[in-house]
């Protein structure tokens, strides 16, 4: 029988990361109670996978082996950044399919993604492809991918004019990994 080298080769193991800020626990209580709500209520429990955040750096592969080279290289990154205040105003869509709990654009917020953005790129040649095509719209999703458009159209008069408001500080960046089923904090790096 003839081998092709691809499968010759041993294949290299990676996980799946991104980064996000995770709110502090009362936000995390709250939002997980919304995710519940939408499960419940909507049939959309996608979002319960991962724990309540704003993503900061789209899901990416790394390798194995070099583990303590991204842990490294987050170190380095996160002296130059304060906390960053995070504000938490009513509700927002991107239609058919997901509805959030929309995190206002502070300067702050804004700076910290570009600069994370670009120092990865920089330092470890991450770089997620639309986010070079599209604006950063930070949010924390509460209804995912899985909502369909008919449960979208039920469910966005329920919270498109609900208030909500929470004015927080993330003192943390967090690195999150695919365990396969979820996504869990791998690491927590202080600002």
């Amino acid at each position: 029988m003839v081998h092709s080298n691809a499968e010759q080769r041993p294949r290299k193991e990676s996980s799946r990361f991104f980064i996000a800020l995770l709110p502090p626990p009362n936000i995390q209580v709250y939002a997980t109670e919304l995710k519940e709500y939408f499960r419940d209520h909507y049939q959309s429990g996608a979002a319960l996978r991962s724990p309540p955040h704003i993503t900061l750096q789209a899901p990416f592969e790394w390798p194995k082996e070099s583990y303590q080279q991204l842990e490294a290289a987050l170190a380095d990154f996160t002296p130059k950044h304060a906390p960053i205040p995070i504000k938490l105003s009513g509700f927002g869509a991107f239609p058919p399919r997901v509805i959030y709990l929309a995190v206002e654009h502070t300067p702050e917020l804004m700076a910290l993604q570009a600069d994370l953005s670009q120092y990865l790129a920089d330092t470890l040649h991450i770089v997620d492809p639309r986010s070079q095509t599209r604006p950063f719209r930070p949010h924390l999703t509460v209804a995912f991918r899985d909502l369909k458009p008919a449960a979208f159209r039920r469910a966005w008069p329920e919270f498109e004019h609900k208030d909500v408001l929470f004015t927080v500080s993330v003192h943390e960046l967090t690195l999150l990994i695919h365990t396969s089923k979820r996504w869990e904090t791998y690491l927590n790096i202080p600002l």
